[in-house]
């Protein structure tokens, strides 16, 4: 199983990281294709914890499984399931919490922990929490919790690589640096 779930992730993240129109379909396809194989070891085994597949070997059943938002009942699923794996210290955590801000943002809630971003992207390329956050006073007591680094840290972090893979574009704008939150 773990060498399956790798080689998926190794074809997941190609998909991925294409934002190209023409690539569409193919990430369609892939992500398609992937929640087949990983529903049928989610039904055959529950959630793939450390325990059945290792660290490397769960994080990579969580990112395909992460990648299924065309599948939110699936995804929802799987959340129950990692949330009992993580209470018992057999799943990560910090995927949980994006796993779990991910399905809240496709039902068009606001996000608990603020892992789902979008950029600025017409004036200055800065990174926001998409739908806002059900409690911003709190958040980083919380994302602590789950392992993930504060909200201002991490939305710096998305904003700077944001910035770098489109560094041209934003030059051409005038901005000759990320717009990161002080």
């Amino acid at each position: 199983m773990k060498n399956q779930l790798a080689a998926m992730v190794k074809t997941d993240q190609v998909a991925a990281f294409r934002w190209e129109k023409q690539w569409y379909g193919y990430k369609d396809s892939v992500f398609t294709a992937h929640k087949v194989q990983v529903e049928k070891l989610f039904k055959q085994y529950g959630y793939l914890g450390f325990d059945k597949v290792g660290k490397d070997g769960s994080d990579n059943f969580w990112l395909i499984v992460q990648h299924c938002d065309k599948f939110p009942g699936f995804q929802k699923k799987v959340l129950r399931a990692m949330d009992k794996e993580v209470q018992k210290k057999n799943a990560n955590p910090k995927n949980y919490a994006y796993l779990y801000d991910r399905v809240e943002v496709n039902a068009g809630h606001k996000q608990l922990f603020g892992t789902q971003v979008e950029y600025d992207v017409a004036k200055t390329g800065r990174a926001f929490v998409k739908n806002g956050l059900t409690d911003s006073v709190n958040v980083d007591i919380l994302r602590k919790k789950y392992d993930l680094n504060p909200l201002k840290e991490y939305l710096n972090i998305m904003t700077t690589m944001h910035y770098e893979m489109n560094k041209a574009r934003y030059q051409g704008m005038g901005i000759t640096k990320p717009s990161i939150y002080e």
